[in-house]
């Protein structure tokens, strides 16, 4: 017989019929010739409370093999639980060790640990609850995602990981080389990148924006979701040195347009999770923040606002609040400015739009004045910027002085040229860095309790 998943059983698993799981003991208790079980499979937050009798084949030996953490299989019937809160449990009929989990190693034995203990085992702690959670809703919006683009016929393309082009500007790029490092420790020349495998310096990317613009230019509609990269020295709760990045990219659209599909993709998401991860969301409500549930209820319910920068400078600088960084208009708003705008004064999410050039990178249209730039960011409660976004600079010469302006070399930047060359278009697009995204929806404090493998500062295990 084949396994069912304990999700399946949970929700469709009738009484008097057979069953067969697989999965990991979170718990086990012995009474008197019983031994009763807790086993999960990771299809859902709940285990199984599976009772074995003494009565199985080989029943002394079996249960003192098996202790948290083990691997195990179970055939038996289903039967009406009088336990509360679970309507079913299963009666065993046979059970198979496939691995063992020697109790006095296995490092999950408590309930709780800290997140803290949890990231130095990040290859056991998906089997905590917590990360069981998170994991089944990063994996709900990864599919929510594709399903919103899809379902507007937008073309999802593969931008590369190698790249030649520093797309923010920012320089915090990770170096590809196939020159030995070593040898050129101490070196006085420079590096001779003619011996390099790609003939020129090359990094990582940090952003698949500029070749999202190549297809938009051919397919109208288009947008990318894979891993992104930047070599940023920071060990904040914020920060991640690999991260994913989902941003689309739409010819023919102006920065309202960008907004709009910005709105409608963050309610899309977030009325997905709150639909198909009931359970997952009510224990981060319970467990992580008491504000999950407003929070997410607030994007979907609540139409968002929309403000200028300039806009936005105002009414940080009429507050009575006392801001740690300056407000002024010119400098770029900080994490304490954003959420102050959308937790306490609108008390929903906000667009802030028209941002000073100088804070902008080089591809944002600049405005007739030449002081701003066509540029947005959505803020959110509890976390500020989660989407970043701007309409590109179509014109060619305006865009060939915004990069010199920039300290970038025209020639690098040929083929993007090109685009304004031939054809070119109004066009806009976003970006959101994926793991804010499930950090928002869960309440989790440090954005690397919401990847599996966080890279950061000297961490590069798993």
């Amino acid at each position: 017989m084949s396994a069912t998943r304990i999700v399946n059983l949970l929700r469709d698993g009738q009484p008097e019929s057979l069953a067969t799981v697989q999965g990991w003991v979170r718990t086990k208790r012995e009474a008197k010739g019983l031994t009763f079980l807790e086993i999960n499979d990771g299809s859902c937050l709940q285990g199984l409370q599976v009772v074995v009798s003494q009565d199985i084949p080989d029943y002394e030996r079996i249960i003192k093999q098996i202790s948290t953490g083990a691997a195990v299989g179970v055939e038996g019937v289903l039967v009406t639980s009088p336990g509360k809160g679970q309507r079913i449990e299963m009666q065993a009929q046979s059970v198979q060790i496939f691995g063992a989990a020697d109790p006095e190693t296995y490092p999950l034995q408590k309930k709780r640990h800290s997140f803290e203990f949890l990231r130095t085992i990040a290859h056991l702690r998906p089997r905590t609850n917590t990360f069981g959670a998170v994991f089944r809703v990063r994996n709900a919006c990864s599919y929510a995602i594709h399903k919103f683009f899809q379902e507007r016929d937008f073309l999802w393309v593969h931008t590369p990981v190698i790249t030649a082009s520093d797309c923010e500007g920012a320089g915090e790029m990770f170096a590809v080389t196939t020159i030995d490092l070593a040898k050129l420790v101490g070196a006085s020349k420079p590096i001779d990148y003619e011996q390099d495998f790609f003939g020129k310096p090359a990094f990582l990317t940090v952003s698949g924006q500029l070749e999202a613009e190549i297809m938009a230019m051919a397919f109208s509609n288009v947008y990318t979701f894979g891993p992104t990269f930047r070599a940023e020295n920071s060990n904040t709760s914020r920060h991640l040195a690999e991260f994913w990045m989902i941003e689309p990219e739409m010819a023919f659209c102006d920065l309202e347009g960008d907004a709009d599909l910005a709105e409608d993709f963050l309610k899309y998401i977030f009325s997905y999770v709150l639909e198909t991860c009931p359970e997952d969301m009510a224990f981060f409500q319970e467990r992580i923040s008491d504000r999950v549930m407003v929070n997410a209820q607030k994007i979907v319910d609540e139409k968002f606002e929309r403000i200028s920068y300039t806009e936005a400078i105002k009414l940080l600088e009429k507050s009575d609040k006392d801001f740690e960084f300056p407000v002024k208009w010119g400098l770029d708003m900080q994490s304490e400015h954003e959420r102050y705008l959308a937790e306490e004064l609108f008390q929903k999410p906000v667009v802030v739009m028209d941002y000073p050039t100088e804070i902008k990178a080089f591809y944002m249209r600049l405005d007739e004045s030449g002081k701003t730039v066509r540029a947005m960011d959505v803020l959110a409660p509890g976390i500020g910027e989660i989407i970043g976004g701007s309409q590109r600079e179509e014109r060619l010469d305006v865009l060939e002085n915004r990069i010199k302006s920039a300290g970038l070399n025209p020639e690098d930047y040929w083929w993007y040229l090109d685009l304004r060359r031939y054809g070119t278009v109004p066009h806009a697009g976003f970006g959101l860095g994926f793991e804010r995204l499930v950090q928002f929806i869960t309440g989790m404090g440090n954005i690397r309790d919401v990847i599996p493998f966080p890279r950061s500062p000297l961490n590069a295990d798993f």
